[in-house]
This record gives C-alpha cells, structure tokens and sequence, in this order.
C-alpha cells in the first residue's frame, strides 16, 4: 500500500486529521535520527510566534537558528517570494540574474568587501573560503603554504572541510582524520595564536563570535592581533559571520566594532529570507583568486534566493531593524542580568544585541523542554548554555513575556535542584 494511500485529506491535499503522534511516528520511520527534536509538531508561524498541529502557540526565541531574522510570514518578504516565485526560481549559473548581482552590489557596499560567490548554506560557503585560501596560499607561496589555523570550541560547518576546522570533536571524532594542515588555537589567548601561526599558514579562520560553542566574543585585542599576524605570514584573515553577521548583534558585522577588517567573510543563515543561500566576500585581491571553473554550486545565488535576500536587506533598511535589535537587545540584558544574580546556577551571561548565552551549572535542556510546555522555544547548546537568536523584530514586551517564563523556569527546576543529578550532555 502507498505511504500516503490512507490520508485523510482536505482540498489542499493536506493531511486533515494527522495528529502531533502520528507525524512523529512517521518522523522516526523515516528521517535520520540525527536531531535531539522536541515533541512537537509545527504548523505555521506569524511574527516572532509558532503554532503547533494542535493549534498551541509558541513565542520564538531561536528564530530557525538565526536563520528566521525577520519572523515568520512577513508580508514583504511573502509577496517578494510569490512574485519571483511567478517568474523565475532558479537558474545555470551559466547565465545572470538582475537579483544576484543586485544583491552581491548592497552586500558589498555594507561590508566594504570587493566580490561575492553566492552557495547554499553555510558549511557551503566555508567550503569555498577554505579552497580560496590554499588556491591564495599556493599562488603566494608554493605548495608548502597550506595551513589553516582556526579556534578551539568553533563551529564552521558538518561537511568534511567545515568539520575538519571546527574546533569541537564531538563533531568529527567518527569521522576522521579530517583535513591535514589544521591548527587550533585558543580563543582571546595571543599565545596561543602566536603559536599556531607560521609562514605555512595560508589563512585564519575566525567567528568574532562563537555561536555554536556557546556565545563567546573575541576580542578586540585578538582579532586585532589575527591581522597582524596574517599581514606579517602573508596569510589570508578569514571572518566567518555565519550566525552573527547581518545584524544579529545590532550592526551589519560583528567584526566593525573592533576596528578590524577581513580579506574574506562568510554570510548565510537569514540572508536567503529561509531560502537556503550563503555568501562568499572577499576583497579586492581575492577577486581573481578561483580562476574560471575551478569553484561552483549549482543552487547558489538562484534568483529566488537573491530575490528575497535584496527584500531582506531592504527591510533591514527601510524598517530601522538594526536599531529595534539594539533596544530589544538592551532590554534582554537588562532581564538575564536580573536572572543571573538571582540564581547561583547561573554561570554567566554572554552577549550584545539580540545574540546571548546563559551558561549554567546544571545541564539546560530540562530548562528548554519546561520553557517549551509553558509556550516559549529556547536553544541549548554545549550541552549546559541557553542561547537566545531569536528573530530581530523581537518587541521589548516580548522579552518579557520570554524572560517571566524562564524566571518562573528556573524558579520551579532549582528550588526541586532534580536536575543537578543529570550530567551535563553535549546535546545541541
């Protein structure tokens, strides 16, 4: 019998009458199990909320990952996608589009950088930032220039190039030996740094943020430290702003506030509008650095994608997004600090903008599993932090309606102190 021979269907073709349960069961038949996914089926989304199979709704403080910048369902951005939709949506690489090179224009002018390649996601575009580099490294200094230092507890990617400079074993470990020639350093530590970089580095890879590993900044001090050392090893500075870049802090880049400029840097998540679509920038002497045919992706820079990501930025612009990040963001500090020196569990808080970790002695996925039953989404990374992307048009009033839940989260889960028998996991 067909899988979808015994559906009961509206109109639509939708499944009618599908409950939560029997998604999920066909979830776990079916799909990979390489996700810790909550039980709970979404349906749609509007604003900064969700809504479940069940019609519960939920206030969004992970925005898809970051991915989700401007919510769910914003009027713009649905009528930019019908449109182009209407049109044209995808496209051989062979031929332009207005909207690729429109979009490769404004990106340009924000970040000061040169030239744009265009791929899917962001592992996608690390790709390419680490084939620029030993293609430079090799057109500079031979064969021998091929070393990549990047940062322990860094994130870069899962495909086998990203993984190879992500600085955290849990993702590789099955996998190996990864790429040769990877050197870590640690974060904000010039050392260490200074160490793992010599005249067979061809790049440094950097997040001025470390998302993944459980939102860290780097400092000023440090990047500024990275470039020297780049310029003095003629060696490649490469900003990999995947999840922090595009406003989440509430500038364009994170890297413009400490005064230092990469030769390369990574985009993706929101850029697409939810369309997969990253970004390779690179300055002016990278321009010609690939050559004809030597790098490629069939899917990236669709007019599609371009499409909603010229719309993305024009509402970035248009509706004063960056400065509702930094209101909304300084409101959300103000709360979590307020949480933080009422419970001891609380570590420390890390952040700026709409971008934050609360780091816990107790492990937090119970702390998201209660915040979810109660309506409010939070992400938990490194097994113990609660990091905050949620979607930049997030309200002040929303922050507090997300930070009275995990107030009254935390007050339930460390008065009971049951979870402080569970080890802290590295669950992401």
């Amino acid at each position: 019998m067909s899988l979808f021979g015994t559906r009961r269907s509206d109109t639509n073709g939708r499944a009618a009458s599908e409950t939560a349960s029997e998604i999920l069961a066909r979830d776990e038949e079916y799909l990979l199990p390489v996700y810790a996914r909550y039980p709970v089926v979404m349906e749609r989304g509007e604003g900064c909320r969700l809504f479940d199979v069940d019609g519960h709704e939920y206030l969004d403080m992970m925005g898809g990952l970051g991915v989700n910048a401007l919510g769910h369902a914003h009027p713009r951005m649905l009528a930019a996608m019908v449109e182009q939709a209407a049109t044209m949506v995808h496209l051989s690489p062979q031929f332009s589009n207005r909207w690729a090179s429109l979009l490769a224009a404004k990106l340009c002018e924000l970040s000061g950088m040169s030239g744009v390649f265009f791929s899917t996601g962001g592992s996608e575009a690390v790709e390419g930032a680490l084939k620029i580099a030993r293609t430079y490294g090799r057109q500079t200094g031979g064969a021998r220039k091929f070393e990549i230092v990047a940062l322990r507890g860094s994130y870069h990617g899962r495909t086998f190039g990203s993984m190879s400079v992500t600085g955290q074993e849990k993702y590789s470990s099955d996998f190996g030996p990864g790429l040769g020639g990877v050197r870590f350093a640690h974060k904000n530590d010039l050392g260490s740094l200074r160490g793992a970089v010599s005249d067979a580095t061809c790049a440094i890879l950097l997040e001025p943020v470390l998302g993944e590993g459980g939102i860290h900044f780097l400092s000023p001090e440090f990047l500024a430290e990275a470039r020297r050392l780049a310029d003095a090893h003629g060696a490649l500075l490469i900003f990999d702003e995947i999840q922090s870049g595009l406003g989440r802090t509430g500038a364009w880049f994170a890297f413009t506030q400490s005064g230092v400029r990469p030769d390369a840097l990574i985009l993706g998540k929101p850029l697409g509008g939810g369309i997969p679509l990253s970004a390779l920038l690179v300055n002016d002497a990278l321009f010609h650095s690939f050559g004809l045919a030597k790098h490629g992706s069939t899917l990236g820079g669709t007019p599609l994608g371009c499409r909603l990501g010229v719309e993305f930025l024009n509402v970035m612009q248009e509706e004063n997004i960056l400065q509702q990040v930094r209101r909304s963001g300084a409101r959300l500090q103000e709360r979590l600090e307020r949480l933080a020196a009422q419970f001891d569990e609380v570590i420390e808080i890390r952040g700026e903008g709409l971008m934050w970790g609360v780091e816990l002695s107790v492990p937090a996925r119970p702390i998201a599993e209660e915040g979810l039953r109660r309506g409010v989404m939070f992400n938990v990374v490194q097994g113990n932090v609660l990091r905050f992307l949620p979607p930049l048009i997030l309200t002040e009033a929303q922050v507090d309606a997300a930070i009275d839940v995990l107030d009254a989260v935390f007050a339930q889960s460390f008065v009971r102190r049951a979870i402080h028998a569970t080890p802290v996991a590295n669950v992401a």
